[in-house]
């Protein structure tokens, strides 16, 4: 009697542990926080920005950083204007628009933390997506922004003019990153740019 008692909890053992790796192998029960609920800023890289208009609806809001307080998305990904651009129409196209993906929306865009919605719009692309704008500027991320808070853009010359990043009243801060910030490396300025001009 005692040797069938033992062996049926022997057996009841060998197969919880084998419900347990099995569930470990196949990632039952994992815990790991998805990149959704890493907070801003101090994650892994966040995927490389497009020119893809967003499915759901599109945020401008305003963030501390380095450089003051700027123009971020719902992210945190850094937004720029491009000095190229006159009024509200984009000049930033093909490779352009590959270094300096715009912001576009499908309907309109909403103001966020810190943001005066009667300064938020849209213009027209040439592929008749609609970009954000802000102020009039139309607004633009940068490829090698790698992480909500990077500002490596920042005073870049590329493409023919300079790109800057914006304060919640829609005008462009030209100074320069601070030295041993964590963002804004100037191996991460384009073609080897300049700082800001100054103007």
């Amino acid at each position: 009697m005692r040797n069938t008692a033992t062996t049926a909890v022997t057996a009841a053992a060998v197969a919880l542990v084998a419900v347990v790796v099995g569930g470990c192998a196949n990632g039952g029960g994992g815990t790991a926080p998805s990149r959704s609920q890493t907070p801003s800023g101090t994650g892994p890289a966040s995927a490389p920005p497009t020119a893809t208009p967003s499915a759901g609806p599109v945020a401008v809001h305003a963030r501390s950083g380095p450089l003051g307080t700027i123009l971020v998305d719902g992210q945190g990904r850094t937004l720029y204007l491009f000095e190229a651009d006159k009024g509200r129409e984009s000049t930033c196209y093909d490779d352009c628009a590959k270094d300096w993906p715009p912001l576009v929306v499908r309907g309109a865009p909403t103001a966020g933390s810190g943001v005066k919605e009667e300064l938020l719009g849209t213009t027209a692309r040439r592929d008749g997506s609609r970009e954000v704008t802000y102020h009039g500027h139309p607004l633009y991320y940068f490829v090698q922004d790698k992480r909500p808070g990077d500002v490596n853009g920042q005073g870049s010359d590329d493409h023919g003019a300079r790109w800057y990043v914006l304060d919640p009243a829609g005008n462009r801060i030209t100074k320069p990153v601070p030295s041993g910030s964590p963002s804004g490396s100037s191996s991460g300025s384009p073609r080897g740019s300049a700082g800001p001009s100054g103007y």
